[in-house]
C-alpha cells in the first residue's frame, strides 16, 4: 500500500508528461499507451483510478507484453475481478495472478501476486477451490514479507 501511495504521489508531482516522446495530448492517459518507457506502467494505475479504464487496460496489457510487469498483472487482474470498465472475468483475473505469482520481479510485486493468488485458490474465485495450494501460496507470500498473508494464515481455523 505504501508503494502505491508513493507511486501515485510521484506521478502527480512530475506531471502527466514524464516518460514519453509520443505526440498527441500530453495530459491524457492515452498518451502513455504506446510509450516505450517502463514508467508508463505506473500511469495505468492513475488512469484506472480516474476512470479511464480503456487507457488503463491498454497500458497494463502493453506493460505485461513488453516487460512481464507483475505490477500490471495485479492491477489488470483487479479490473477483471471487479468488472469495472470491462465485463467481469474471474478466470482471466486468476490467470493473471497465477502468472504474476510464478514471475520473479525485482520490485517484489510477485510476492503480492502470490498472496492474491493464494486467496483465489482458497475461495475458488476464477479457479477451483484448492485449500492446500492456497495455503502454500499464502505461506510463500508470508515468507517473502507480505504481512497480509501472515495475518490471513494466522486467522485461519
Amino acid at each position: 500500500m505504501k508503494k502505491t501511495l508513493i507511486v501515485v504521489c510521484t506521478l502527480f508531482t512530475f506531471g502527466a508528461t514524464a516518460g514519453t516522446e509520443d505526440s498527441g495530448n500530453e495530459l491524457s492517459y492515452e498518451h502513455f499507451v504506446h510509450s516505450d518507457k517502463p514508467i508508463k506502467c505506473l500511469y495505468g494505475y492513475a488512469a484506472e483510478k480516474v476512470g479511464d479504464h480503456d487507457a488503463a487496460i491498454a497500458i497494463f496489457e502493453d506493460c505485461i507484453a513488453r516487460w512481464e510487469s507483475v505490477y500490471a498483472m495485479i492491477w489488470l487482474a483487479q479490473i477483471y475481478d471487479t468488472g469495472i470498465g470491462v465485463p467481469q472475468n474471474l478466470e482471466k483475473a486468476a490467470a493473471l495472478l497465477k502468472r504474476g505469482a510464478h514471475t520473479q520481479d525485482e520490485a517484489g510485486y510477485s510476492s503480492l501476486a502470490k498472496y492474491h493468488y493464494g486467496i483465489l485458490l482458497l475461495e475458488g474465485r476464477g479457479v477451483p477451490v484448492n485449500k492446500q495450494a492456497g495455503i502454500e501460496w499464502l505461506q510463500r507470500a508470508a515468507d517473502e514479507g507480505v504481512d497480509e498473508a501472515k495475518d490471513y494464515l494466522q486467522s485461519m481455523p
